[in-house]
């Protein structure tokens, strides 16, 4: 569905006249922090995002450059001629001058387009500029369909915004596909990777990158998390995508710092913050700041939940990361937290029980099947690369499985990220030790702006094939030397057929697969 872009186009650009990057990467981006002035007008520089639409809602999100009221318009048009108007909170210093608005009762299957005010709290009369975005809200008929892309992984491994190849095109080629959303399967910051001002490439080019002060070491203080959340945004492309495609965000381990689990204490010369509890409390208190999530606010809130898009599609956002047990070798014959803890597997449980959508994507920020290692002996996934009957955090997953056969639950696929490339997995119980589930597909890709990476070996536990794989030979290659990965999901309304799509930037489709309702994983 294509529509008038006016709107967007004015939104984006008014934030891009503010936040124009430097000429030269090697600069310091000056509206990384910008000063809170109490003269002129409320600014929202930082474009606007739209998060976790349903069929009747939606979460709207806006920064100011100071103290401001916070107005959300709604229109079928954008003309806007005739409005609804939702008030919205003070934005001041103590949510980093961010703000959201729920919005509700809204019609399905329509394009929003909707426009953000910003008032001077103590003075009526001042006003900013509006930022204008839209979305379209999930359809409430099944043959309306549905359609969205995935991935992850931004600004790492000292690859971020580089003005010589225009900054992050990635989002402007996958703006263009003009999905209904966009799920972001973690690391959507790496708080623990520096920004250089400049990297020389293995072929002797140069890139540069728009550096900031917070870029310039580890994040530590909650006003370092901020401003690596901030740092994306000084990317025009991400500004036009998000003032145009809402998200449905989770995070994984880069949000606070490589391979974390709760109660880990650093033994990392670059920290003077060694317990990661403290450190990962401050990023989710920006991630809450800088994501519009409908189960959470800047009080707190669970990253774990189900968004609803139609009757084609229920999407389970995982939270791989708060509730697991510390990274080990993986071969404990028992294990009751596993990467899930027993309250978030009683929910997903509960809710895959729940659903009557046709098609139940189980948004994991980590692979089910790929060895994913920690060091020498432990392990950071599901998997620890022995491929007999389920040991560690997999007896986790293998009761799940367990559970989604027994309960006769059809339309389960797995989408990720987090392993820098892109893969197709099929799990079939003939090839596997755990034979107690029905088969499954996992998709995997990434990353969007960051560092590619070899291929992971597979663990046979759960009898996965890799049907497709794309990955470069050699770790960290950089976006000049390799294209960036997405994957696009196609649920036609017609026939309910499922179709994936793992593209490369470059407008390239590198594989695609199509399932049936009701008959998901039975070929390879």
């Amino acid at each position: 569905m294509q529509f008038p872009r006016r709107s967007v186009l004015r939104g984006s650009l008014a934030a891009s006249a503010v936040l124009a990057l430097p000429a030269a990467a090697t600069a310091t981006a000056a509206t990384a922090a910008p000063a809170f002035a109490r003269s002129g007008r409320p600014r929202a520089a930082w474009g606007v995002q739209v998060g976790d639409v349903t069929s009747s809602s939606g979460e709207v999100w806006v920064r100011s450059d100071r103290p401001a009221l916070m107005t959300v318009e709604t229109s079928a048009t954008e003309s806007f001629r005739r409005t609804r108007r939702w008030h919205g909170p003070l934005l001041g210093p103590g949510t980093d001058f961010t703000g959201t608005v729920p919005l509700h009762g809204l019609p399905s299957g329509e394009q929003i387009h909707y426009r953000v005010t910003l008032q001077d709290p103590y003075d009526p009369r001042r006003s900013g500029e509006p930022v204008y975005g839209t979305f379209r809200t999930a359809p409430a008929r099944r043959r309306a369909g549905a359609r969205f892309l995935w991935s992850g992984d931004i600004a790492g491994q000292g690859w971020g915004i580089n003005p010589d190849i225009g900054g992050y095109r990635v989002y402007e080629e996958m703006r263009r596909l003009d999905p209904d959303f966009f799920l972001c399967s973690g690391d959507n910051i790496y708080a623990d990777g520096v920004i250089e001002p400049s990297v020389t490439l293995p072929d002797g080019r140069v890139w540069r990158n728009v550096t900031t002060p917070e870029k310039s070491k580890v994040a530590e203080t909650l006003d370092e998390y901020r401003g690596n959340f901030r740092y994306n945004l000084l990317d025009h492309n991400l500004r036009a995508f998000n003032a145009q495609v809402p998200s449905i965000v989770q995070w994984d381990d880069h949000e606070v710092r490589n391979n974390w689990y709760p109660g880990q204490i650093l033994d990392d010369a670059r920290y003077t913050e060694k317990d990661v509890d403290v450190l990962a409390a401050r990023s989710m208190r920006a991630f809450r700041e800088y994501f519009p999530v409908s189960t959470q606010s800047p009080r707190g809130g669970r990253m774990h939940r189900v968004v609803r898009h139609g009757p084609m599609l229920d999407v389970f956002v995982l939270d791989m990361r708060t509730f697991r047990n510390a990274n080990s070798p993986g071969r404990q014959p028992s294990d009751a937290q596993g990467i899930l803890g027993a309250e978030q597997l009683r929910w997903l449980k509960r809710e895959l029980a729940r659903s009557r959508a046709v098609w139940k994507v189980i948004a994991a920020d980590l692979p089910l099947g790929l060895v994913v290692g920690d060091g020498a002996t432990d392990f950071e996934a599901v998997a620890q690369g022995d491929p007999g009957a389920p040991l560690g955090r997999e007896l986790q997953i293998a009761e799940l499985l367990r559970f989604i056969k027994h309960r006769a639950i059809t339309g389960t696929l797995w989408l990720t990220a987090d392993v820098h490339y892109t893969s197709a997995q099929h799990y079939a119980p003939e090839r596997a030790a755990f034979k107690d589930f029905a088969p499954f597909w996992e998709f995997v890709s990434g990353p969007l702006a960051a560092g590619g990476f070899p291929a992971n070996k597979l663990d046979a536990t759960f009898g996965p094939r890799q049907v497709f794989v794309k990955a470069p030979s050699r770790a960290n290659v950089s976006p000049m030397e390799s294209p960036q990965y997405f994957g696009e999901v196609d649920i036609d309304g017609a026939s309910g057929e499922l179709t994936v799509r793992l593209r490369a930037e470059g407008d390239t489709v590198l594989f695609q697969r199509t399932l049936r309702p009701g008959q998901v994983g039975q070929t390879a």
